[in-house]
């Protein structure tokens, strides 16, 4: 068969509308990259979070997306190693990264220093550099929702009431096991501050990753004799040290974890024998009930396009990850409302976006997590925008509540920031952005 010269056109016209099409197709949808670790001896933490992440994504575009926008999104396995989170960072932010999520704040720490460059947003979700919080220096940087520092304050407020006021942990002994990494150390700070507020002993005792020896430790802590031990673990590290504490019969009930060691993976090998072990919360605990997840239930799951099993939705690091994504995700519904409600936001626009967070309870229980969230608002000067947490205990069988809200003290870790964040940006010769910087 012959083609006409109006035909051979006629069909480069069709094809190039054709690839038009696609490229506007791809070009719709919103990318997110995944960073996760599936294998690896932080596995068991990591895959629950990463599950939570993804079916929270699956489910915006269930709903229809971000004001028609789809998300699209590519996971990369890091085996929580910093220098492969950095390759999957690299690889992955060409594709129109609309933000980074590295889940360790090792990478956070490395990815820090690129993300001015590549204008795209680091988001810590309770995790990563406490100081950060400061958005005056740290301009790409949000840890939403919480810091490490938050979690020690609200820790040492719970066990300050339990001994009767701040002023009677005068003389205490509170050992620090901690795992051997930027993410172990970022609690020290807030401690020694406090220690010396109200004379308190601080012992730290450091564990190499990925922790699965800590019989040193132990005997340390049996010799030491500690009123409290905090737990700033991660994986297999935290159910090591909770059945450590049974073989040495340390009470478990003196035992404060992270919120990355209060949760379902952490216990359920030691069960009875982490009865009485607490952890402060990100927020929210274990939530079964939740719209949220019964709405993942029912236009994921219920579909088929589930990312992993029935039985942990809900759980807490299901979640950690679903609250983490919704997070991101909010980021960029806040920028389409400055730059255009159906369209694709980039880095520099989703970080508008994050810096003007206004989750309103109203707003929270609309997106389906009503009870597990209280309201978040950011601003410029302010990148973590809440600080409030909550303590949960093991029962031997699952976790609950054993404390109202608590809020961290802004007195004590407002200076901490402030000090920490001019510290960096001495040393990276920054200038703090200034009041009028922030209108532009």
């Amino acid at each position: 068969m012959k083609f006409s010269k109006r035909m051979l056109t006629a069909a480069l016209l069709a094809a190039g509308a054709a690839m038009a099409g696609n490229a506007f197709a791809q070009a719709k949808e919103q990318f997110i990259p995944v960073l996760s670790y599936r294998t690896g001896p932080f596995a068991p933490n990591g895959v629950p979070w990463a599950n939570g992440y993804v079916d929270y994504l699956k489910l915006v575009n269930a709903r229809g997306g971000l004001n028609g926008v789809k998300l699209s999104f590519e996971e990369c396995e890091t085996g929580y190693d910093t220098a492969r989170s950095v390759e999957c960072y690299e690889r992955l932010k060409g594709k129109g990264a609309s933000f980074v999520q590295p889940l360790s704040t090792g990478a956070t720490f490395a990815i820090t220093e690129k993300a001015p460059t590549d204008k795209i947003p680091v988001v810590t979700i309770g995790y990563g550099r406490s100081e950060s919080a400061d958005g005056s220096v740290f301009k790409w940087n949000f840890p939403i929702a919480g810091t490490y520092w938050v979690a020690a304050d609200t820790i040492l407020q719970v066990v300050a009431k339990k001994e009767g006021g701040w002023d009677k942990l005068k003389g205490k002994k509170i050992a620090l096991v901690y795992h051997d990494s930027p993410f172990g150390k970022e609690p020290i700070p807030l401690l020694q501050e406090r220690g010396k507020m109200h004379g308190f002993d601080l012992q730290l005792l450091p564990v190499t990753a990925p922790g699965v020896e800590q019989k040193a430790t132990w005997l340390q802590i049996r010799q030491a004799r500690p009123d409290y031990v905090l737990l700033w673990g991660w994986g297999v590290m935290n159910s090591t040290a909770l059945k450590e504490a049974q073989a040495t019969g340390y009470p478990r009930e003196k035992m404060y974890g992270v919120w990355w060691a209060g949760a379902e993976p952490d216990v359920k090998d030691v069960a009875d024998g982490a009865k009485g072990y607490n952890a402060v919360t990100m927020q929210h605990g274990a939530e079964p009930q939740s719209k949220v997840v019964q709405d993942i239930l029912a236009q994921v799951h219920g579909k088929g396009q589930g990312t992993g099993p029935k039985e942990e939705i809900g759980q807490v690091l299901y979640m950690r990850g679903a609250m983490s994504a919704m997070l991101g995700v909010e980021g960029i519904r806040a920028a389409q409302e400055r730059f255009g409600k159906g369209k694709v936001m980039s880095g520099e626009q989703v970080r508008w976006g994050l810096e003007n967070l206004n989750l309103s309870q109203a707003k929270l229980d609309a997106l389906g997590f009503a009870g597990v969230m209280r309201p978040i608002s950011t601003s410029c000067v302010d990148h973590m925008g809440a600080a409030w947490a909550r303590i949960h205990s093991w029962d031997g069988k699952q976790w609950k509540f054993s404390s109202d809200w608590l809020q961290a003290d802004e007195q004590i870790i407002k200076p901490l920031v402030k000090a920490q964040a001019a510290k960096y940006a001495a040393e990276k010769k920054l200038s703090p952005r200034t009041p009028a910087d922030c209108q532009s």
